[in-house]
């Protein structure tokens, strides 16, 4: 008997031609292109807070190094000290090699580092490049000028890395 109650009410046909409700058809658009926008909005947010985070984190770390051997070679070209070609060009590398760095993290962020940002770490490339360029250059007789230059350049552009990424 409880088949024969399943059966009859399977048996039942309803006449007419199906139509969807359109007010519930453009509400539910309305629904899922905005949950689709929110996803989107939030995958690129969490892609900005990523680069920004790779970027920003190493920095002081990777430009630290070359601030340090570039004083060191400051203290001993000041001090005419016998190691100061050497000190010369212990802060050039170091000064290529965080630039190197941080050109090639912001490179690997590509376009999901914000632009204003990714600018402060290329100036900061660029000048790293040009104080490396100066320090070589340096002799015991050297101008201190051209190299005085490119150091506050160098200062210039941490300091707008710095402010740039968040605390």
């Amino acid at each position: 008997m409880a088949a024969g109650l399943v059966l009859a009410g399977c048996a039942n046909t309803v006449e007419g031609t199906a139509t969807a409700n359109q007010v519930q058809v453009t509400s539910y658009r309305a629904e899922a292109a905005s949950s689709s926008a929110a996803a989107a909005s939030s995958k690129a947010a969490a892609a900005i807070a990523k680069a920004t985070s790779d970027n920003c984190s190493p920095f002081r770390k990777t430009t630290g190094t070359a601030v340090d051997r570039y004083n060191d070679f400051v203290d001993a070209h000041d001090g005419n000290a016998a190691d100061q070609i050497a000190k010369r060009d212990a802060a050039a590398t170091a000064l290529e090699d965080a630039a190197k760095t941080v050109e090639a993290q912001v490179s690997a962020s590509g376009a999901d580092l914000p632009a204003d940002l990714g600018q402060k770490f290329t100036d900061y490339v660029t000048a790293a490049r040009g104080l490396a360029a100066e320090v070589r250059k340096m002799t015991t007789n050297s101008s201190v000028a051209p190299l005085n230059d490119a150091s506050r350049k160098v200062n210039d552009a941490l300091t707008a890395v710095r402010n740039g990424c968040p605390s």
